[in-house]
């Protein structure tokens, strides 16, 4: 247990010591290479997790043709288990735009379950996939924006994105990181088995200073047609225009015990 304890505790510390409410000034590279470092030494084990199989998931699996198995990915709950909370930094088990300003908690998936593609306005954000296999889809802005309003009342603009990720991640594997402006700011998740991730959110989510948590629908770029596009010939299928939608009504969460090693603060 002492062994458990000093990692979540040294994750703790670190991201006390580096991390701010606002983000400024920003941690050093040493810093934040040192909590990838950190990430990278975390099992299931060390936050009382215990990984689970296809065996023990009720899901349909992730390339389900039947409308059952499409259905199914909302069926079943992702899990969510507060562990700590404070002021600068936001830690999850993957990233939903959990709102409050000060959680550290964990998110398991099940089988096919989904988070919907959302944004991280002005944060920084470290995934760690404890166990599993989830698949990735991730896109950034393309600047200065490229942005198409739509002529029609009731339908909303469009804004191209460049695509940055598009991969199944299969664990175990190394903490990967997202920024303000690249790596991958917009980002959904689909659990290809049973998996759990670890998210570090800086700063966390906070509406009232510009972070809130926004939600997208990705059209392919042969989807609309804009004069002098900023991109060349056969890099189409790179790009996507990404529109707002209102927040998932159907994203299905319950709420866990941690099982794991008390923060000692």
């Amino acid at each position: 247990m002492r062994h458990q304890s000093s990692k979540v505790q040294a994750l703790y510390e670190h991201c006390k010591t580096i991390l701010s409410p606002s983000g400024s000034p920003p941690p050093s590279s040493q810093a934040l290479q040192k909590l990838s470092s950190i990430l990278d030494t975390i099992q299931p084990a060390d936050v009382g997790l215990k990984e689970e199989t296809a065996d023990d998931d009720r899901g349909h699996g992730f390339f389900g043709t039947n409308a059952l198995s499409r259905l199914a990915r909302w069926a079943q709950p992702i899990t969510y288990v507060d562990i700590h909370e404070c002021d600068n930094f936001t830690v999850s088990f993957t990233i939903l735009g959990h709102t409050s300003d000060t959680t550290m908690c964990i998110f398991c998936f099940p089988t096919s379950s989904v988070i919907p593609l959302h944004d991280h306005p002005g944060m920084t954000v470290f995934s760690k996939l404890l166990y599993g296999s989830l698949h990735v889809k991730a896109y950034d802005w393309v600047e200065p924006p490229c942005i198409i309003e739509s002529k029609e009342p009731g339908y909303a603009q469009v804004r191209l994105a460049k695509l940055a990720v598009d991969k199944v991640l299969n664990a175990p594997c190394d903490t990967s990181v997202l920024y303000p402006k690249h790596g991958g700011n917009l980002h959904c998740f689909t659990a290809v088995t049973p998996c759990a991730m670890l998210d570090i959110l800086t700063p966390p989510y906070r509406e009232e200073e510009g972070r809130r948590c926004t939600y997208y629908h990705d059209y392919p770029y042969s989807a609309f047609s804009v004069a002098n596009a900023p991109i060349c010939d056969g890099e189409e299928e790179e790009y996507a225009w990404l529109t707002e939608l209102e927040s998932p009504s159907d994203l299905y969460m319950r709420q866990g015990v941690y099982a794991g090693p008390a923060i000692q603060l």
